[in-house]
């Protein structure tokens, strides 16, 4: 071979990076917390995944944007991500913003793996462009059904403020709680101040009240006057939706934030690589990883797994999603097609239903799990 030819040779070897487009929420109206902790499973997965010689000899890159909870801002960074030529797409945590997302990236033809939100159908038609690794509302909020069930809370009352997220869960918990014999009552937050709430509450005689509203406000404040009122001294609040999930729930909430289940997606006892990249993320957090976290880690390992078995072209990896199947932190991670999602779904992620211990605050209690 002369000086020419081998030169050609080393000139053909593709050392670009791989760039990943991560979309998070990263400010207000957005759950700023949720997407901090997503952003650092995200970045300590792509870290590890270059330690490692990145995707055949390639490093991956991550270009990060803040979605700040808007759909329509979400579209256009779809657009902005797929002019700068990225492989595929990952993150999000706000289901209405990944509905939007999955629907733009879908009509153009860029891969879309979605983290973390749940709202079930997640395209109005089935496509092969998007996966999907957090738990079907319907799956996660039934868990929380049984829950309820077995601990014997059949009539709740839930404050709620107008969302699509928040209706799709009315209709599960009133779809599975109907039959077993129990009743979902609603209180609209638009009308309601929190003492109002109370007041409703005294009057129907529950003992049970969810959170369908956002954080912080006005959950907290809704948490504090509930738990004020000594006419609701009885009362058990829940949050489905995973609000008392991250630390600044107790800065703000302290012992009055205990004592309130939520839906976590973790296992009972994370596997070897699930501690390894817990103790990895508790360093860069500066405090204990939420289940968010974990989940930015898993959507990169399962995108390195599509790209390393199929290649980087969209295509291809699009292809990937129905032969994957990957060690992630929480377990196995593999896709199939579910019926009423319209996307590739791990159709079995873990599901704990958990709070906050009165006793420490910083610590959880699992209350049921599947």
């Amino acid at each position: 071979m002369n000086a020419a030819s081998s030169s050609e040779g080393k000139r053909s070897v593709d050392t670009s990076a791989v760039r990943i487009g991560a979309l998070i929420p990263l400010s207000r109206p957005g759950w700023v917390e949720a997407g901090r902790h997503l952003l650092s499973g995200l970045e300590l997965g792509v870290c590890d995944i270059n330690r490692a010689g990145g995707i055949i000899g390639r490093p991956l890159e991550l270009l990060v944007r803040d979605t700040a909870a808007d759909p329509q801002r979400a579209i256009a960074v779809v657009d902005e991500l797929d002019s700068l030529g990225v492989a595929a797409l990952a993150g999000e945590y706000h289901s209405v913003v990944a509905r939007a997302v999955a629907s733009r990236a879908d009509s153009i033809g860029l891969p879309f793996l979605c983290s973390s939100a749940v709202l079930d159908a997640l395209t109005d038609q089935p496509t092969n462009w998007v996966a999907r690794l957090a738990p079907m509302q319907s799956y996660g909020w039934q868990v929380y059904a049984d829950f309820l069930i077995n601990a014997g809370h059949a009539r709740i009352a839930v404050a709620v403020e107008p969302s699509a997220y928040w209706a799709s869960g009315i209709r599960i918990l009133r779809d599975y709680l109907g039959p077993r014999g129990g009743d979902v009552i609603e209180l609209d937050m638009r009308t309601l101040s929190p003492v109002a709430l109370c007041d409703e509450l005294a009057s129907i005689r529950t003992k049970t009240l969810l959170l369908l509203v956002g954080y912080p406000e006005p959950a907290i404040s809704i948490v504090e006057s509930v738990r004020r009122d000594s006419r609701l001294a009885g009362v058990t609040i829940g949050a489905p939706a995973g609000q008392p999930e991250f630390g600044g729930w107790t800065t703000q909430q302290q012992v009055a934030g205990t004592a309130i289940p939520f839906l976590r997606y973790l296992p009972e006892r994370l596997g070897s690589l699930g501690v390894r990249v817990q103790a990895a993320l508790r360093e860069r957090l500066g405090e204990a990883p939420s289940f968010v976290a974990f989940e930015g880690y898993d959507t990169i390992a399962a995108l390195a797994e599509a790209m390393r078995s199929h290649g980087t072209g969209r295509a291809r990896i699009a292809e990937s999603w129905s032969s994957i199947a990957v060690d992630g932190t929480r377990g196995i991670i593999s896709f199939s097609r579910v019926t009423g999602t319209g996307v590739w779904q791990w159709a079995r992620p873990p599901v704990q239903v958990v709070d906050r211990d009165p006793a420490s605050p910083d610590s959880f209690r699992i209350r049921y799990a599947r």
